[in-house]
């Protein structure tokens, strides 16, 4: 939504809105002249706008009762994005269900590095660039196209990539991952006649989407742009991108993770495709430090480096915690705090399964995201089913001010945390440095 007021206000639209709370988004919108109201309240709906609004909101919000009061349009806020999609720009979509927000954020990254002055609207803050939007004359319009409430079909992109595909928002998609791929197939029946769908190779159910030009990447051979010759090294990763069998380029990144490999890859291919001169890009990813909260470096505690990210699904947990893992000489505590009744219950023994390898799991509280509570679904619960399989895992209540002032005491310097979710463990990491103040002012 902060994506939407930016490209709005620098295309001289006149933008107002509302959140819960104070945060870094809200103060950016701000400085673009932006006015943002704290609090939901009908008074805060002007008498003559357009209102966009996220599927977060629900019909009972009082901005949204006063705005049909009004009589004024409501649109989604993929209408949105859609509309400013067809501005004539070549539109660059990343999709998925993991990977999209760090294959738009480093796409979006490249070209600007590039000189290409690209326009983008993506799911995270790029940390170099400091924006998660930016309106410019060039000619690429990138986004990040979210799948999670089905709006991803109202999209035309020219180009675009479908990171990989398994079941989850199983809140919305009732019938699973069948619900998911029919949602896709319905997306991309809509791309132009020289459109291209560029799928994860090695990814069974997106491999099995097609479209009149569907192109694949991977690290297998068959796909049509695959990573060869990986080498992984303390500080960054190097591979061979050969595109139909023949050498296109090498490649060097500093993300870590195998699948920061698919990620720079389905990014080097969907540029390739959109006629992109690889020699301007190439030197820009390896400067690409990832997107804010996807295992990010926050600071350190008692010794003890904290990261954060956005990791809310068992897979990306073990994408996260395999790049916390290949630090050897740490010993890894991973700190989940659970995104949503629904998803917790629906993928209950993936989630058991996401840990391996830590030395420990500390469960917060659900982050509910506007749900309900489930009955017996909380994260008591989760940690007595996941200590019954032999891992180290203890729960702490509270909010992430408690749950640092409860872990800090346990750190040192031998310890690597990292918070995982999409709700407020984004502030442990603060709050565990704040811990660690107060520590030494009491020790005065």
């Amino acid at each position: 939504m902060s994506g939407l007021a930016k490209y709005l206000l620098e295309n001289g639209y006149e933008v107002s809105g509302s959140d819960v709370c104070e945060s870094k988004y809200v103060q950016k919108v701000k400085k673009l002249g932006a006015t943002v109201h704290i609090g939901h309240k009908a008074e805060n709906v002007p008498s003559d706008c357009i209102v966009i609004a996220s599927t977060a909101i629900r019909e009972d919000n009082p901005e949204i009762v006063r705005a049909k009061e009004l009589g004024l349009k409501i649109y989604h806020r993929s209408d949105m994005l859609a509309e400013i999609s067809r501005g004539g720009k070549f539109f660059l979509g990343y999709s998925g269900t993991h990977g999209k927000t760090t294959t738009s954020g480093l796409s979006s990254y490249v070209l600007e590095k590039a000189g290409l002055k690209p326009s983008y609207v993506v799911g995270g803050i790029v940390p170099e660039l400091d924006t998660n939007a930016h309106c410019q004359d060039g000619k690429f319009f990138a986004a990040e196209l979210d799948e999670s409430d089905g709006t991803i079909v109202k999209y035309v992109p020219n180009v675009v990539v479908v990171n990989n595909l398994e079941a989850d928002h199983l809140d919305f998609y009732k019938d699973g991952l069948k619900s998911i791929l029919e949602t896709f197939e319905k997306f991309i029946s809509k791309m132009p006649e020289d459109g291209v769908v560029l799928v994860n190779y090695d990814c069974d159910a997106s491999k099995g989407l097609h479209c009149h030009k569907t192109m694949t990447f991977g690290l297998s051979d068959g796909a049509d742009y695959q990573a060869k010759n990986i080498k992984s090294e303390s500080d960054f990763t190097t591979f061979d991108v050969y595109y139909k069998g023949e050498f296109l380029t090498d490649l060097k990144i500093i993300l870590r993770g195998i699948h920061n490999v698919y990620n720079s890859l389905s990014v080097l291919a969907s540029l390739h495709q959109a006629g992109v001169d690889i020699n301007l890009v190439k030197p820009h990813f390896a400067t690409f430090s990832g997107m804010g909260r996807r295992f990010q470096k926050i600071g350190e505690a008692k010794g003890a480096v904290i990261y954060d990210d956005y990791a809310h699904h068992p897979t990306e947990i073990k994408a996260a915690l395999s790049s916390a893992l290949s630090f050897k000489d740490k010993k890894v505590i991973a700190v989940f705090q659970p995104h949503r009744f629904t998803r917790l219950q629906n993928l209950w023994n993936e989630f058991l399964n996401a840990f391996d390898g830590v030395d420990k799991v500390v469960v917060t509280d659900v982050y509910a995201a506007s749900e309900d509570s489930i009955d017996g679904i909380n994260s008591a619960n989760f940690v007595k089913e996941l200590s019954s399989k032999g891992v180290n895992c203890e729960y702490f209540a509270g909010n992430m001010k408690a749950v640092a002032k409860s872990l800090i005491s346990s750190l040192t310097e031998n310890n690597l945390v990292i918070g995982l979710g999409a709700g407020t463990i984004t502030a442990l990491g603060k709050e565990l440095i704040e811990a660690e103040k107060e520590l030494a002012e009491i020790a005065r």
